[in-house]
């Protein structure tokens, strides 16, 4: 239930919640109207709807369209057996995921995680449909290898060994997207109950796979080259955990970088304390093939490396790769049988031909140049609001930021939403999400859209 701290739209589903349980409302009633609700409680349209959708996230109600919201049948009474807490925690984070991946007519997303559309038609998707349908024809109608399309695996041979990073095609299982690679190393290496260290703040979807795998989440605080050291060796200490989830390059939400001599220690660590390192480079192309990662130092012996195309080609492709040792390649692919049967050949093909093109590096280069300039004008403009900024990397999809005045993110965002802006609080990226955070996730295209400077002072008074 919610903490003193929440936002509004938490305190009042929660306070609904407690009505549907405790059966003021039973199965079947409609809940009261949405203007019903903002009239007399005097919130805002968009916070009770964020409200009302976070009861659908949690099993407790229905929309029917052009009716409302229903009580759904068999809802656990206040002192029956509620929820697998593990569950409602992540099913809490699915409803976040959902807010960040709206895409309302008329709202701002602040706080997005991709480039725009428009920077990517470079990479001409729409030219790879025919080179696909013609090259894998016979083969299209039928699931693809276990490990994924050979020859994509072959080419990413070729582009981990540009980054320093030697592997062979047996050491690559392709996946559904990034996420998907996470999923599964959670499935195979984490049980009930089992000790998970991740950056703090970091990826919070990973947060709700860990939550549904029932896993303990042990938060390594994130600074401006990396991990805290300190922090990292007395958890690996006091709770011996076999993995830890980090991101190098380009972290997700600060836009951070590991420092060389931070790589170092942090193999070290690893070493000493048997402890498998999951590096998550989904932003590999944004950053200089000679930049410290992890992988690339310990040639894959205690670390799993994960990469993606959804942020440099498309999203919408959903292709990511996982590559590690012969042996758990094996077994991470066995596991997707059981899981998804296979990934996809025609998006993993079509991925291939694209990267095949000798238009794809002028893409890239392009697509560098953009963010580089959208990212010094957002710090330009940060600047000028009193923004503080935690790191300026020349270019990044990321910028965390703060503005003086608004201690609490989670309630800026609420206020901003009312407003048709969605923001990426700090709070959502935190281990301990009832924390408190002055902290935002912006996107430096995003953030220049004059919208959010005027809604900033409209809040501001």
């Amino acid at each position: 239930m919610s903490a003193p701290s929440d936002p509004l739209f938490i305190a009042l589903a929660d306070s609904l919640e407690r009505q549907i349980r405790d059966g003021v409302y039973r199965s079947g009633d409609k809940l009261p109207s949405l203007r019903e609700i903002a009239a007399t409680r005097g919130y805002g349209k968009n916070t009770v709807v964020s409200a009302f959708e976070l009861l659908v996230a949690r099993g407790l109600v229905e929309p029917r369209r052009g009716s409302g919201f229903f009580v759904k049948e068999a809802v656990p009474e206040a002192g029956e057996s509620a929820d697998n807490p593990s569950r409602r925690r992540a099913m809490d984070i699915v409803w976040l995921m959902r807010m960040q991946l709206r895409n309302e007519p008329g709202q701002l997303a602040v706080g997005d995680a991709f480039p725009p559309s428009e920077w990517l038609a470079g990479a001409r998707l729409d030219r790879s449909h025919h080179k696909v349908a013609r090259g894998g024809l016979g083969a299209l109608f039928r699931y693809g290898d276990r490990l994924g399309y050979a020859p994509l695996r072959h080419r990413l041979v070729r582009r981990l060994a540009d980054v320093g990073i030697a592997a062979h095609p047996q050491q690559i299982v392709l996946t559904h997207g990034a996420n998907e690679a996470m999923d599964l190393i959670v499935r195979y290496f984490v049980p009930p109950g089992g000790v998970v260290l991740i950056d703090d703040p970091g990826y919070y979807p990973l947060l709700g796979k860990l939550h549904l795998a029932g896993a303990r989440i042990v938060g390594v605080p994130r600074l401006a080259d990396g991990p805290d050291l300190q922090a990292l060796e007395q958890v690996l200490k006091a709770e011996r955990p076999r993995l830890f989830f980090t991101q190098s390059l380009a972290h997700n939400p600060t836009g951070s970088d590991l420092s060389a001599p931070k790589a170092q220690a942090v193999l070290r660590l690893a070493e000493q304390h048997n402890l498998l390192l999951v590096e998550n480079d989904a932003l590999s192309d944004f950053r200089p093939a000679t930049a410290p990662r992890l992988s690339a130092l310990d040639g894959l012996e205690r670390t799993l490396y994960l990469g993606s195309f959804s942020k440099s080609l498309s999203a919408a492709l959903r292709v990511g790769f996982v590559a590690c040792s012969a042996d758990l390649a094996q077994e991470l692919a066995d596991l997707k049988i059981l899981t998804a049967v296979s990934s996809s050949e025609y998006a993993e093909r079509a991925v291939e031909t694209l990267l095949a093109e000798r238009r794809h590096a002028r893409h890239l280069e392009q697509l560098r140049a953009q963010l580089a300039e959208a990212t010094q004008s957002a710090y330009a403009l940060l600047d000028r609001m009193g923004a503080e900024v935690f790191v300026r990397p020349a270019h990044s999809l990321f910028i965390w930021a703060r503005w003086p005045g608004f201690d609490d993110a989670q309630a800026l965002a609420q206020s901003m939403l009312d407003l048709d802006i969605v923001m990426a609080p700090g709070n959502i990226f935190s281990v301990d999400s009832t924390r408190i955070s002055p902290w935002s996730r912006c996107n430096p295209h995003a953030v220049q859209d004059p919208r959010f400077a005027r809604a900033l002072e409209r809040l501001r008074g």
